[in-house]
C-alpha cells in the first residue's frame, strides 16, 4: 500500500486478502481431509492424492497465517501467493483423477485464483517487471 492510498482502496485491498485467506482455508481444511480419506496402503494413485493433500494443506495454512500477520514484506507475500496458486493447481489436477475429489479440486482451484487476484493487489512488482 502506498501512502496516497485512499481509505476505499485499503477496504478492497482488506476485503481481497481477507478473500483469499477464507480460500487457503478451506482449501487447506478440503485436502486434509481428501488426504486422510486416501488409504496409506493403497494404490500409488492413493499414495499420490495423499501426498499432494497434506502438501497443499500445508501450503495453504502457511499462506493463511502470512496473509494474517500485519507487517510484512510484499514481495515475500507475493512468492508465497504465487507458490501457493501452483501447489493448487497442482492438486487439483491430481484430485481430479481421484474418485470423490471434485469437490477438493474446485476448492483448490478457487484458492489457486484467490491467490493470484490478491498477488495483483500488491505493490510490489512482478519478477520481470520494470516496475513501471
Amino acid at each position: 500500500m502506498t501512502p496516497t492510498t485512499t481509505q476505499q482502496e485499503l477496504f478492497r485491498f482488506l476485503e481481497d486478502r481477507f478473500v483469499c485467506a477464507q480460500a487457503c482455508s478451506e482449501c487447506a481444511r478440503s485436502c486434509a481431509l481428501r488426504a486422510s480419506l486416501a488409504d496409506p496402503d493403497g494404490p500409488p494413485e492413493d499414495a499420490l492424492a495423499r501426498r499432494k493433500g497434506i502438501l497443499c494443506a500445508e501450503v495453504c495454512d502457511a499462506t493463511c497465517r502470512l496473509l494474517a500477520e500485519q507487517d510484512q514484506d510484499e514481495a515475500a507475500l507475493r512468492v508465497q501467493l504465487e507458490w501457493c496458486g501452483t501447489v493448487c493447481l497442482e492438486t487439483a489436477q491430481v484430485f481430479d483423477d481421484h474418485p470423490g475429489g471434485e469437490d477438493t479440486a474446485k476448492a483448490c482451484r478457487e484458492c489457486a485464483q484467490a491467490c493470484t487476484d490478491f498477488a495483483w493487489t500488491l505493490d510490489t512488482p512482478r519478477p520481470g517487471d520494470d516496475g513501471g
